[in-house]
């Protein structure tokens, strides 16, 4: 595909595979919206103030339809939106037309080379002469990784002239971010300086004050994982899964439904005594290489199953991941191993060979994406959080739950002022919780 910027009549600049879908996207999106309760909250609750006006968000997250459902939230609330997905095969061509269409610049497709990705990535970041965004949701850092790497390449070239070799790495997908970095210090030596936000409006711009760099952690049962098992008929195989923490105990627990005999690699302790008492045997991946039918990688760390594992493999075994990079599996190792079937490439099989996770599921990760840019959004100017990693406070997770309930039709109990005077007196004299004043 020509990477080449094109434009809608209102001038919004997007690139997607086929325009054309945009109408089957839409209908789509109207679809999922109905099964995404709490992103439609958001919309009625905080819409009317636009909150995110003047605000630019870069997205770097699956070019899904419940993604769109997410950019389309972001929007209505006020903010400018520019997006890619942060996976070369998990967009869903009908959802990034629509939004292409209708409401955000969008730069992704399904099967993108690397070449491709990076590009795509470099335009969702680009806002023009004005910088770059205010925040970033991003799925896998990469987003943020270019603009690191961007303003170290262009610190080091006025220092010295040195530019960018993307020869000096082994690493083919760091080889082609080398390469942008190089190509953009030719056009603007300053272009990733740029891209650094200062919310005070500082003449000199700091890239430690870019807010809002958050990953998305998504959860659930992998459902192409179990429409695997039921179409190729693997009721009585064996299914090994390196991690049994969120990811890995959903997954289980559909192969283990489904009629799968299931076994569980670990090194957590806790994760394993969980996985025990789920009635799910802990061994080590030398213990059961050679009996598995299908191989899950679930841990986001690397070099899980490397190619002296797929020698003792079984013919024919099916090896996937469904941790968020693609260096869980030996994939260059594999090239000289023939006799194992590998999902997408060893990426995120999940979006890479199906659409992922049900509406519902990303309603509530992506409410915890908007309710937490808006807490950062507010929050700019009063100092409240510094440079450091935070996790949503308690009060923003319950206000997330809160958005979904209306529409599953719950009605919370509320304390009275009773029973909340009790309370504050039990706490003060715990022994008063047990009559016989133990503990």
């Amino acid at each position: 595909m020509a990477l080449i910027v094109e434009k809608t009549s209102s001038g919004r600049e997007y690139k997607v595979k086929d325009m054309s879908q945009a109408d089957f996207g839409r209908l789509e999106l109207e679809l999922a919206e109905v099964e995404m309760p709490g992103l439609m909250s958001c919309r009625s609750e905080f819409g009317p103030s636009q909150p995110f006006k003047g605000a630019r968000i870069t997205g770097s997250l699956h070019m899904t339809i419940q993604t769109a459902v997410l950019i389309e939230t972001l929007t209505s609330l006020g903010a400018e939106v520019r997006w890619c997905s942060c996976n070369i095969f998990s967009t869903q061509d009908h959802a990034a037309a629509a939004i292409a269409r209708d409401s955000a610049a969008v730069f992704a497709w399904k099967g993108e080379t690397l070449q491709e990705y990076w590009w795509c990535t470099e335009r969702a970041l680009d806002w023009g002469p004005g910088g770059g965004p205010d925040m970033i949701v991003d799925d896998g850092g990469d987003a943020t990784l270019l603009i690191h790497e961007g303003v170290k390449a262009e610190e080091e070239f006025e220092k010295s002239g040195k530019i960018p070799d993307p020869t000096s790495t082994d690493n083919v997908e760091f080889q082609i971010v080398l390469g942008i970095i190089r190509d953009g210090l030719k056009e603007d030596p300053k272009k990733y300086h740029k891209m650094r936000i200062d919310w005070l409006e500082f003449p000199r711009r700091r890239l430690r004050e870019l807010r809002g760099c958050i990953r998305c952690k998504l959860m659930g049962v992998c459902c192409s994982l179990l429409s695997m098992l039921m179409t190729l008929s693997l009721r009585a195989r064996l299914l090994l899964f390196c991690g049994y923490g969120d990811v890995g105990k959903g997954c289980a627990s559909a192969m283990k439904q489904a009629g799968a005999r299931v076994i569980v690699t670990e090194i957590d302790p806790i994760c394993a005594l969980q996985a025990l008492m789920e009635g799910i045997p802990v061994q080590t991946l030398e213990d059961v290489v050679s009996e598995a039918d299908i191989f899950v990688t679930t841990t986001g760390n690397k070099d899980i199953i490397m190619v002296d594992h797929m020698r003792k493999m079984k013919n024919n075994a099916i090896v996937c991941n469904i941790g968020h990079f693609d260096n869980e599996i030996d994939m260059q190792g594999l090239e000289t191993f023939p006799g194992i079937i590998v999902l997408a490439e060893g990426r995120l099989m999940n979006l890479g060979c199906a659409t992922g996770h049900p509406s519902f599921v990303m309603s509530c990760s992506f409410t915890n994406q908007v309710i937490a840019q808006l807490e950062l959004w507010n929050e700019r100017t009063t100092g409240k959080y510094e440079k450091k990693v935070y996790v949503l406070p308690k009060h923003l997770d319950e206000k997330v739950a809160a958005l979904h309930l209306g529409k599953l039709g719950a009605k919370l109990t509320k304390l009275t002022q009773s029973s909340l005077r009790t309370s504050a007196s039990q706490l003060r004299d715990p022994t008063s919780l047990h009559p016989t004043g133990t503990k």
